[in-house]
């Protein structure tokens, strides 16, 4: 495989829209901006090191490290490791109205292409709208639309899940 085809396999890996990023984005070139990039095609891996900044639509992953690779079928799983490593991805319009943004930070984000997965370890937090659901190790089927979220023995300030829920208009 080519440099060229391991680092578009790889944006397209972190970007995958799945269940809640925008439809749209799916088509949207991706742009993989990083101090250093490097490509083991025998291992179908590729590494991008310092500051990483992935954009794809309304999908954004800003990382230290991010590391991509391919099973012989051609799905991703991908790591992004930092102090914190966030994303920012915008919900499909739902009747009428814009999508909603949600945010998440941990030490290490997992996104497995092949399960349509995500999961945030260590000190994860997700953000949607203006509810926040705060633990260890936060897991999304993008299928599904199942989320959990675990304390963990090291988790969450005082070892418990938190959730800050706000009030919806009666409209909604």
């Amino acid at each position: 495989m080519k440099l060229a085809g391991c680092l578009l396999l790889a944006a397209a890996a972190l970007a995958a829209g799945g269940a809640l990023a925008e439809k749209a984005d799916r088509d949207k070139p991706t742009q993989i901006e990083a101090n250093r990039m490097s490509s083991d095609d025998a291992r179908r891996m590729t590494l991008f090191e310092g500051n990483v900044v992935l954009t794809k639509g309304t999908v954004t992953v800003r990382a230290d490290r991010i590391v991509v690779r391919q099973d012989a079928e051609g799905f991703q799983t991908s790591t992004a490791t930092g102090a914190p490593a966030r994303f920012r991805q915008r919900q499909d319009p739902k009747d009428g109205k814009e999508g909603e943004w949600i945010e998440g930070e941990a030490l290490r984000i997992e996104i497995d292409d092949r399960k349509s997965t995500v999961e945030l370890f260590d000190r994860a937090k997700v953000t949607r709208g203006r509810d926040e659901v705060t633990g260890n190790h936060s897991f999304v089927d993008q299928r599904s639309d199942f989320f959990s979220v675990n304390a963990g023995k090291d988790g969450a300030p005082g070892g418990r899940v938190r959730a800050v829920l706000q009030p919806k208009p009666a409209a909604e």
